[in-house]
């Protein structure tokens, strides 16, 4: 007779009866007398429970090996003692599926670099990893869901381009047919391009290339971005109201599908932000960072990461909220793109936005309009010739507007409480790591 498999989530249900179960061997022990073997799952754990008696069972269940890929048959029994969900199944055939080998390479106790040399394994031994995949999916789904809501169409834009993006730093070159090619820092210029062609709202999650030196605990040299662009904007503000409102709905999702496991798993509380954020500028920032002993490194016009942390910290004090967008930012740092306001050219409609004194979001207004592009673009010294089919896309009647770039793994090592950004992705990639 051939038993259905039964996910170990759904054992309770068919107590009483005979069922397969196809998981992974989590531990084993076999004493003189009993053999005990904890089968894992994705969903869950259980205990089979096997009293020796020297038939075919007793051989195939002391043959295993931890990780082992295994189909068990047997019958569930309430068993009140066993502490997996006071469950067990008595086995009646055993099938390797695939024996693992042993030694295995990484235990409870190897090193995070180690680790991700291993990464299938470290996932399929770590729940609260698996957690974090399911977590991810349900955030993207709440932010689609949300951008779907307002009209955005979602847009697949090129990964290949055949100049440099944005600054031309930090971009990786690769040959192409005998020529180069370069990946994608940014999706920025062809959301752009298709608010020109008449596309009034972009959303797009992708992978995003920077060829950053960078080993922190933060930075990766691929990622997933997830990219919005709004046309017909009355102001940088109409961003910010979209993002907040994005995120609200899609954290309000995890919480409400998630929490529950989250707080066991990583011991945070997942709290829906309320809207809108607090904005705070550039200036009233390192005015309220000054004030508190903070010196700006090396004299330079933006923050670095203890004054992100020391302001989040002010105005989560102040405001009780997690969130703050950052403003106005001086044209010296920041794309020549950026639109300046009227009554001060030496700054940008622009913001990033801090939770918990991680940068998770940069955006800004756009500057739409075709010659005061040429001049922005002539004043930081970059030449309009290679940048050619991007600024043809505003000689013809491109509408005001602004948009966003945010980091999916930054997202989620806040939201989860990470370490490192190395374990908000399944396969991570950094100036040392291309493998596996």
């Amino acid at each position: 007779m051939i038993h259905s498999r039964v996910h170990v989530s759904d054992l309770r249900e068919h107590v009483g009866r005979t069922v397969s179960v196809c998981g992974w061997v989590n531990t084993l022990r076999l004493q003189s007398t009993m053999q005990f073997v904890i089968v894992r799952d994705s969903t869950g754990m259980v205990q089979v429970t096997h009293k020796r008696k020297d038939g075919p069972v007793e051989a195939q269940l002391e043959a295993l090996t931890p990780e082992s890929a295994v189909k068990i048959t047997g019958r569930v029994v309430d068993a009140a003692q066993v502490k997996l969900g006071g469950l067990e199944i008595v086995p009646e055939a055993v099938e390797v599926l695939n024996p693992a080998a042993t030694p295995l390479p990484i235990d409870e106790h190897t090193g995070l670099e180690q680790r991700m040399d291993w990464r299938f394994l470290d996932v399929r031994r770590r729940p609260a990893t698996q957690l974090m995949f399911a977590v991810q999916t349900t955030l993207e789904q709440g932010m689609r869901e949300y951008a779907f809501a307002q009209g955005a169409t979602e847009m697949h834009t090129p990964k290949l381009m055949g100049i440099a993006s944005e600054s031309g730093a930090e971009v990786f070159k690769l040959g192409y047919f005998g020529g180069s090619a370069y990946l994608a820092q940014s999706p920025q210029f062809f959301k752009q391009m298709a608010i020109s062609a008449g596309v009034d709202k972009v959303f797009e999650i992708g992978p995003v290339f920077r060829a950053e030196p960078s080993f922190t605990s933060r930075h990766a040299t691929e990622f997933t971005g997830v990219d919005v662009e709004l046309a017909w904007i009355d102001g940088v503000e109409d961003v910010m109201a979209f993002e907040e409102q994005m995120l609200a709905h899609a954290i309000a999702k995890v919480a409400d599908a998630h929490g529950g496991a989250i707080a066991e798993r990583f011991g945070v509380e997942v709290t829906v932000p309320t809207t809108p954020f607090p904005r705070v500028t550039m200036a009233e920032a390192q005015k309220i960072l000054r004030e508190s002993g903070w010196d700006r490194a090396g004299g330079k016009e933006d923050l670095d990461p203890e004054g992100e942390r020391s302001i989040s910290a002010h105005i989560q004090q102040a405001t009780g909220h997690e969130f703050v967008f950052i403003t106005h930012y001086p044209a010296s740092i920041r794309p020549f793109y950026n639109m300046r306001p009227a009554n001060d050219p030496s700054g940008t409609l622009s913001f990033d936005l801090l939770w918990k004194g991680l940068e998770v979001t940069t955006g800004a207004q756009r500057e739409h309009r075709y010659d005061v592009l040429l001049e922005q673009a002539a004043a930081k010294g970059m030449s309009p010739e290679p940048m050619r089919d991007y600024l043809n896309a505003f000689r013809y009647g491109c509408p005001p507007h602004g948009g966003l770039g945010m980091g999916l793994g930054r997202v989620l090592m806040v939201l989860l409480g990470l370490d490192s950004i190395r374990e908000a992705s399944f396969l991570f990639r950094g100036p040392n790591r291309l493998t596996p």
